[in-house]
């Protein structure tokens, strides 16, 4: 078989069913990306470039569409030469929110295209509009009802789609429902597990273990999307009640999802002004090493996540698979996977209070958690590995008869 993958930072979500793919010697992996995809061993990979950004006098709700044009027209020009050269896929995965597979079906009509639909935005019921600190003028609801002009065109033109999670794909126009699979890719149980000997050492030299008071808090960069001012603020409440308890923060100083603060160089500055913690009891420690940022999650008394209703992030899967006692907030993602008092706990996004009384309740009490770890590992364990993510996957691509011979 014969299969293309497009992905500007491939492999991206498409790695663990890419690697079993590649792995059959009677597969062709060809993948397409930008000069930062990472590339996988096993597939061949093409790298493009779009030949300008958009026009500075093109509308600022069309440029991310004109973008997405110029993705598309660059991505052609690479398959052309691909068919030119003999190769005809039998199905291309494609991650559709750059653009990347916009015409590809006039290159390949007979392929099936199967798109990753990650998110389809709404002016009201998800993050836009959520948080009271940034709120939502007409200009905005326009510019997000026309940025949805791309999904719907990627929406229509692919075969079939899939969401990875439940509430991702409600998100989507009701008409296209029957195309979206719910399959998630799955995280990595093998090296995401319990480890009650794990430790980790601070800059500073000092080891922490779980016998420490500690509460933790993981993003890719903090951010309001995270929660990152929210829970900043329900730990300086839980540091003045509590001189025992030590934070630790993994993530960096850029923005993933929204802006920049106006007034300070990003938002970790910002809350550092704002609210007044101890900085020897309070770490920050950027981006870590993916075995490292395990042992913090490891050796975590309480881990906070804290999320708009968007896309739901690894690291909570992650922190249930390590058995983590996780606080989470009471959004649509969330609830999706924490069912309250079995395997976490929920809290109100923006009740900073009662964030900061209930970690101090669980870490008084952390063999009363014992239970409520083991049930968030067997969340895990029983539905989001990456055996079963991968399985879906490939019945997908494949078909049940062929993937079970």
């Amino acid at each position: 078989m014969q299969l293309l993958f497009l992905h500007q930072n491939f492999p991206g979500q498409f790695r663990h069913m890419a690697r079993l793919l590649a792995a059959d010697p009677s597969n062709r992996l060809i993948a397409l990306g930008q000069k930062q995809a990472p590339g996988l061993a096993g597939v061949e990979m093409i790298r493009y470039q779009p030949k300008r950004q958009p026009a500075k006098t093109t509308h600022r709700y069309l440029q991310g569409m004109e973008s997405a044009v110029l993705a598309g027209q660059a991505v052609v020009e690479a398959l052309l030469k691909l068919k030119r050269q003999g190769f005809s896929p039998d199905v291309i995965i494609a991650h559709p929110g750059w653009g990347e597979s916009l015409y590809v079906k006039d290159v390949f009509p007979a392929a099936r295209l199967i798109h990753f639909c990650e998110y389809y935005y709404h002016a009201e019921g998800a993050d836009a509009g959520f948080d009271p600190a940034f709120p939502l003028s007409l200009d905005d609801r326009a510019r997000i009802r026309t940025r949805n002009a791309l999904h719907l065109l990627n929406l229509e033109q692919c075969d079939v789609a899939v969401a990875p999670t439940g509430w991702q794909k409600s998100l989507h126009p009701a008409i296209y429902q029957d195309k979206i699979h719910l399959i998630h890719e799955g995280v990595d149980t093998g090296l995401a597990r319990p480890d009650a000997a794990a430790s980790f050492t601070l800059p500073d030299g000092r080891v922490l273990t779980g016998r420490d008071k500690l509460v933790t808090f993981v993003a890719r960069n903090l951010e309001p999307y995270r929660g990152f001012p929210q829970f900043m603020r329900a730990i300086a409440q839980l540091q003045a009640m509590r001189p025992d308890v030590e934070v630790l923060l993994v993530g960096g100083d850029g923005v993933s999802y929204g802006s920049k603060p106006k007034d300070a160089a990003n938002w970790r500055e910002k809350l550092l002004a704002e609210v007044t913690i101890d900085p020897a009891r309070t770490h920050f420690l950027g981006k870590l090493p993916y075995l490292d940022y395990l042992k913090v999650l490891q050796i975590s008394g309480a881990h906070v996540y804290l999320t708009y209703p968007f896309v739901l992030s690894w690291s909570l899967l992650e922190a249930m698979a390590v058995g983590c006692c996780v606080i989470g907030s009471d959004t649509a993602p969330v609830r999706e996977v924490i069912q309250p008092g079995q395997n976490g706990y929920l809290v109100d996004f923006f009740d900073t209070a009662a964030l900061a009384g209930l970690l101090g309740q669980v870490l008084d009490h952390p063999e009363a958690q014992a239970a409520l770890r083991q049930s968030a590992t067997d969340t895990v364990r029983q539905g989001y590995t990456i055996g079963q993510g991968s399985e879906a996957w490939l019945k997908l691509i494949l078909g049940p008869e062929r993937l079970d011979r």
